[in-house]
């Protein structure tokens, strides 16, 4: 349990790169400027994209947890 509330919720389980990070991008969109996405992928690489993606667009990835291969993440829109 991470304990962050989050505005929306992105079910990535299954995809592989670019796909989390491109439904991610557009889920992202449509939330206003401090909203959190809750993003759940399977792929192991996403763990280097996630950080990698919001470093690179100015969002703040407030969280990350990993339960049995899948992976969690927080994402507060700018």
């Amino acid at each position: 349990m991470s304990g962050i509330a989050s505005d929306l919720e992105l079910n990535c389980e299954g995809l592989n790169c670019p796909l989390p990070i491109l439904k991610t991008k557009k889920a992202i969109d449509g939330l206003q400027s401090g909203q959190v996405l809750k993003m759940i992928a399977t792929d192991p690489g996403s763990v280097n994209d996630m950080a990698s993606w919001a470093k690179r667009t100015g969002n703040d990835l407030v969280g990350h947890t990993e339960e049995g291969g899948k992976h969690t993440f927080y994402i507060k829109k700018k």
